[in-house]
């Protein structure tokens, strides 16, 4: 093992980490010598409900025992002046900030036809919305200097799905899509944005006792913390990237395109008679941007058909 990684005099904001992933991301922080706001609108329930700054105060009064350095928030950083307060507390606390982990999210479960359009607009304001109003808050403060990492916590939802919660996984998918697109104007101003997909036991696994049960013994969320944190490194080289961390194992998670099906004149035909070609996953691409994509489809074709 080589030299331990330390955040000595980093200044992080990590949101919804009163409890579960988001308070062992602030912990793991703190242990290393961050100084942390631990921002936590204090949800009773998974779901919502009734708020409380006392998820936030215990986590930092747990920071505090331990030696470490760290503040209370109770903002709802869906709202654009809730995440503007949550940064000049940073700065005014602490005298910088160099690090967002965008960890606040809600959890609901609804087949599609009995979902409420409120439901809907719930699951985005905290989960998308909570992701872009803290970046947009701090992003000025990070590209002035040069430096900056945030992370945006997204989910296998957002590529695989979960029955009953297309809501969430929507959610999840719109964080992830604006994850890519911060992560290619970050790199401009020396800002790495990158994405986490947490698999751990928090209340957002919902009534299933057996569920949940399995998951508490065999997902607790400090072992999902570290891909996360270590994505908010100085030393860490990603950009654009999601990590998928759980149960002691960390993962790349991609987005791939398969070669396809080439044909001069393409029809219908051609799509419906060559599935397996089209389906194959051999050869396929990872792409940077929808640009490179696109290019390499023209390219693709042209090599092909001359």
């Amino acid at each position: 093992m080589g030299e331990q990684l330390r955040f000595d005099g980093r200044v992080a904001i990590v949101t919804g980490a009163g409890r579960g992933v988001g308070a062992a991301h602030a912990r793991l922080l703190a242990a290393r010598g961050a100084a942390v706001v631990v921002n936590d609108v204090g949800f009773a329930r998974g779901d919502g409900g009734e708020t409380s700054r006392a998820p936030a105060d215990e986590v930092v009064r747990q920071i505090l025992e331990a030696g470490g350095r760290a503040v209370a928030n109770g903002e709802d950083v869906a709202a654009a002046a809730g995440a503007k307060r949550l940064v000049e507390q940073a700065l005014d606390a602490f005298g910088g900030l160099h690090i967002v982990l965008n960890n606040a999210g809600v959890g609901h479960r609804a087949p599609l036809v009995e979902m409420s359009d409120d439901d809907f607009d719930f699951m985005m304001r905290n989960h998308v919305y909570t992701c872009l109003q803290t970046t947009k808050a701090a992003w000025p403060h990070l590209a002035a200097q040069r430096y900056g990492r945030v992370v945006m916590t997204s989910s296998g939802a957002a590529f695989f799905g979960i029955p009953n919660m297309s809501h969430y996984c929507a959610a999840k998918g719109a964080v992830y899509g604006l994850m890519r697109s911060a992560a290619l104007e970050g790199a401009e101003v020396g800002v790495q944005v990158n994405g986490f997909w947490p698999s751990a036991y928090t209340r957002l696994v919902g009534s299933d006792p057996a569920l949940a049960a399995r998951m508490e013994a065999s997902m607790p969320p400090e072992l999902a913390a570290p891909p996360a944190v270590w994505l908010t490194h100085e030393s860490c080289p990603l950009n654009g990237e999601v990590l998928h961390g759980g149960s002691g194992r960390a993962s790349r998670v991609f987005m791939g395109e398969t070669r396809g099906v080439v044909r001069r004149g393409l029809t219908l035909e051609d799509v419906a008679e060559n599935q397996a070609e089209l389906m194959s996953e051999d050869g396929y691409f990872v792409f940077k941007t929808a640009f490179e994509s696109s290019e390499t489809q023209t390219t693709l074709v042209q090599a092909v058909l001359g």
